[in-house]
């Protein structure tokens, strides 16, 4: 009698599933963030975020067994990523964020798929199949569509061009993020360890520039602001952090660097259930340019 085989999915199908956890994480973290505003300074938020979201992988490496030792290379690499991924593009998100819509922050980071194909090309001479270069432009056009209300009513005064500046710094930081990611993977780092030390180190750099510039660091007692920060730590940070970067490893930066493109459409789902938002034909149509572009992304050949 033959023996039932089991039903294994393949790696492409465990991308995708990892790209959507992470986007349907990271699209509800912004209400999460929602809570936090106006209660502690942003610096400080971040601070305490990330450096919870470290404390916790660090454990999570005891109890596991894995090393949190790194060689030098491998510290630079970590420093460098959480220099850019949790220190600068956060506090650039955290101040545009105040200046223009979530709508067009998202434009921008819809960008970051391209933004990664163009910085592997020009930097490690890497090439990528044409339908990674469609999927991704089909991400980042699907995104604009979705947020067009939001770009044609943002106000183009001064502080709506510094917003639009800081969320397109915020998504060229990231970018760079990768790229020390990369170098790090390229030097044997494992994602957990590495992690834990890339938000780590942002925490401190985001913390030594509150000291400088004088930010009063305060935590909010409060059920709203520590619920919000458990959520944004552990599983806006923790959990979908390690998708990202695992997903990265596996299938490459390009497909990870997508989850900035499905997360505005999820947001949009979320404000239909707590704040009662309609969908408009403009925004099925940019829902359905980012799914095309997702499967596109998903069935392409491994790459940067």
């Amino acid at each position: 009698m033959p023996r039932p085989t089991l039903f294994r999915p393949s790696a492409g199908a465990l991308a995708v599933l990892g790209v959507g956890v992470c986007a349907l994480i990271w699209g509800t973290t912004w209400f999460a963030i929602t809570f936090q505003l106006g209660r502690v300074d942003p610096i400080a938020s971040i601070v305490w975020r990330f450096g919870l979201a470290s404390l916790i992988l660090f454990g999570v490496c005891l109890a596991t067994g894995r090393s949190i030792r790194l060689t030098r290379v491998q510290h630079l690499a970590a420093a460098g990523q959480g220099m850019f991924a949790f220190a600068l593009s956060y506090a650039f998100v955290y101040t545009a964020e105040g200046l223009i819509t979530s709508g067009v922050v998202a434009v921008a980071f819809a960008s970051m798929a391209l933004m990664n194909l163009i910085l592997f090309r020009v930097v490690q001479k890497q090439t990528a199949h044409r339908a990674v270069w469609t999927g991704a432009g089909l991400g980042a056009l699907g995104v604009a569509v979705l947020s067009g209300g939001e770009l044609l009513g943002a106000r183009l005064g001064p502080q709506a061009g510094i917003g639009v500046a800081l969320a397109v710094a915020a998504a060229a930081v990231s970018t760079l993020a990768n790229w020390f990611a990369w170098r790090g993977q390229q030097a044997g780092s494992q994602v957990i360890p590495a992690t834990a030390w890339a938000m780590g180190y942002g925490a401190a750099l985001v913390a030594v520039f509150g000291l400088v510039t004088g930010v009063h660091f305060s935590i909010a007692l409060t059920p709203a602001y520590l619920l919000s920060l458990l959520y944004l730590s552990v599983f806006g940070s923790v959990i979908a952090f390690v998708i990202y970067f695992s997903v990265a490893r596996s299938r490459g930066y390009t497909l990870a660097s997508y989850i900035g493109a499905l997360t505005p459409p999820i947001a949009l789902l979320v404000s239909v259930v707590f704040e009662g938002a309609r969908f408009g034909w403009t925004a099925l149509v940019g829902v359905g340019l980012v799914v095309a572009g997702q499967v596109l992304l998903a069935r392409a050949p491994k790459g940067s």
